[in-house]
């Protein structure tokens, strides 16, 4: 996504021109000036177009992260209320539903060498939509639904989000290619948008359990898939309504051939592999201490609106952590803050043992506020943790197949995430932590929080180089592509014709005609 690292002071100083000119001051953020989010977001949307931060408004912000903080909570009451699973089914049953998110480069093929109707992105968004509806409509309406179908509809209502999330995240990608010195911004842009989103979700999300069921959640959930489907249908995008269907197969054949072509190079594998580590070994317990937060008589008992609202709360330290991420940590080398960020993460599992072990009332801290305590900084450290690792990502990307690339290394990322969400699964279950047992479950914390610093051994494989270092950057993969003797048309835009065709810009061809 990242074409050419810019250094902080340059990005500042052409700013501060642009500001002089009349254009927004971005600086303003920095003195906390009342009207700085405005002016940042009127400066995104000059930039790029009203519709593509809206789009990742809906996406990031509505759909991924209220609709999801909003469905995390229904889906957990769901499982244990309603289908009466144990932890460790409900752990398992979690990567199942996560499947969409690991064949992301699918839906990325699709959104990069399969228009519909002269559009690459935009009808997309109005599938990803459509999906979503039906299923969240599915799960809300069916009396006694079996769990395979539950299964089956949550997995659908997943992959509605997962194409929605590709055909944005091209967006960003094609965008940042434009701008390359606005890529940090946009991710911060998706990174508080997801933050005020699950903010607002977990806050709304144990009222809505306790008031309409987590059945009912799941149709409230289709207002955020109608907004993607609306999206869909205003996105300012170029028409192209000429395109040799007949080589559909020959492209797929050559983004194919790209992508590994890319992924060989040792500039990309080698932070790949530490991507997947970092996930694959913080071990995914959270169904163990659910069911112990709320059904355990030695655990704190809470209902349902003090799981939404410790979450809410909890929310808040996520939204710091892509604050601070923006205006303090965005330029520092990457192997520096990822080394922090996983020991943080690995230290504050210790607040969990602290929980479990009921250390927190010996310390004369109540569960609720020790709670919000743990959570807060868990997803503050997450997110600290999670900014770098999307930044690295977005260099990688290839002009032309940015959407495909992208979404195959968030997929290698999600892949990560399933293992962990499987290898918790099965400690929970060797460890014997079911619906009514929970003396393990101190132990199984003590593992994931040993096993959450291990990746610190393999730090080596991530470069030394920052967002703007100029060592490590787009142009070193694009050369891979070309070294590659790939059919792949790669477009780069240059300083100089930013300006003056930004509005102009189509998306580049991905073959050769």
């Amino acid at each position: 996504m990242v074409e050419e690292g810019k250094h902080h002071e340059t990005c500042n100083k052409e700013l501060v021109e642009e500001d002089e000119n009349g254009g927004p001051k971005r600086g303003a953020f920095v003195g906390f000036n009342i009207r700085a989010p405005v002016d940042w977001f009127s400066m995104l949307s000059r930039k790029t177009h009203w519709s593509f931060v809206g789009g990742v408004v809906v996406v990031y912000g509505i759909n991924q992260g209220f609709g999801g903080a909003l469905g995390r909570v229904g889906t957990e009451y769901y499982m244990k209320d309603v289908q009466k699973v144990q932890p460790s089914a409900a752990q398992a049953y979690q990567g199942i539903t996560n499947i969409p998110w690991i064949i992301k480069p699918v839906w990325g093929l699709l959104t990069d060498v399969v228009p519909i109707l002269g559009y690459r992105r935009r009808p997309y968004f109005v599938i990803a939509g459509i999906i979503g509806i039906l299923s969240m409509f599915f799960l809300s309406f069916h009396e006694k639904l079996h769990i395979v179908l539950a299964l089956l509809s949550l997995t659908a209502g997943s992959a509605g989000v997962a194409i929605a999330d590709v055909a944005v995240d091209a967006c960003v990608a094609q965008n940042s290619g434009i701008h390359p010195s606005l890529a940090p911004d946009m991710q911060s842009l998706c990174a508080l948008s997801s933050s005020i989103g699950r903010l607002i979700g977990f806050a709304l999300s144990g009222v809505f359990v306790h008031l309409i069921g987590p059945k009912g959640v799941f149709g409230l959930l289709s207002i955020p898939y109608a907004l993607v489907l609306l999206i869909g249908l205003v996105l300012k995008e170029p028409h192209s309504p000429s395109f040799a269907y007949g080589q559909i197969s020959e492209k797929f054949a050559a983004a194919a051939t790209a992508m590994w072509t890319t992924l060989k190079s040792e500039d990309v594998w080698r932070p790949c592999l530490y991507m997947y580590l970092s996930f694959a070994l913080s071990l995914n317990i959270y169904d163990g201490l659910f069911y112990w937060e709320t059904d355990s008589k030695a655990g704190p008992s809470f209902s349902q609106e003090t799981i939404g609202f410790v979450l809410s709360i909890g929310s808040v330290g996520s939204l710091l952590g892509a604050i601070l991420y923006q205006y303090t940590l965005k330029t520092y080398p990457f192997r520096a803050l990822l080394f922090w960020s996983q020991l943080f993460f690995g230290l504050s599992g210790m607040l969990d043992l602290v929980f479990v072990l009921r250390l927190n009332l010996k310390l004369g801290m109540p569960d609720y506020f020790f709670a919000v305590i743990d959570e807060s900084v868990l997803q503050m450290v997450g997110r600290l943790k999670w900014m770098p690792l999307l930044v690295l990502s977005s260099q990688l990307c290839p002009p032309g197949i940015e959407g495909t690339f992208f979404a195959l290394l968030m997929s290698i990322d999600n892949f990560g995430l399933m293992s962990s969400t499987w290898l918790g699964g099965l400690l929970l279950h060797v460890l014997r932590v079911t619906r009514t047992q929970f003396d393990n479950l101190w132990l199984a914390i003590l593992i994931r929080n040993v096993l959450r610093i291990v990746p610190l051994c393999f730090l080596f494989l991530v470069p030394k180089g920052g967002s703007d270092s100029s060592g490590f950057s787009r142009l070193e993969v694009l050369q891979v592509v070309d070294d590659g003797e790939s059919d792949i048309e790669v477009l780069s835009v240059s300083e100089d014709a930013e300006a003056s065709k930004a509005e102009e810009v189509e998306l580049t061809p991905l073959v050769s005609s």
